[in-house]
């Protein structure tokens, strides 16, 4: 008798709590992936930087100087490009986890109220 209690106790507990999980699974991955992407800017910020640091240390005369310059419009190029790139995946990350969670509430709702 209490085993079939707690069995169905069990059952029900799990039932209501399914969705608790899966949101929390979504929202782990969420931030994982963004994680991720916040990783991988601040190396390729970081390593563009760097890089731009050590070609300032190498002008010595107005030659090396005029050619540290022209690299510059290249770089502020490819920088312009890279935070671009990063704001699209951004969006597409945001938009993913919008639709999830849509997607997610829906399930959940006709569960509620099946129709």
């Amino acid at each position: 008798m209490y085993t079939d209690f707690f069995k169905t106790f069990n059952d029900q507990t799990e039932k209501q709590l399914e969705p608790y999980i899966k949101f929390n699974k979504l929202v782990t991955k969420n931030v994982e992936v963004m994680t991720e992407l916040q990783l991988n800017a601040v190396r390729t910020y970081s390593e563009m930087g760097l890089t731009q640091m050590k070609a300032a240390t190498e002008i010595k005369d107005a030659t090396s100087f005029v050619s540290f310059n022209s690299q510059q419009l290249n770089t502020l190029s490819k920088l312009s490009q890279q935070m671009t790139e990063d704001s699209n995946k951004l969006q597409n990350i945001a938009k993913e986890f919008k639709e999830d969670v849509e997607k997610l509430t829906s399930e959940n709702l006709k569960t509620v109220n099946p129709v």
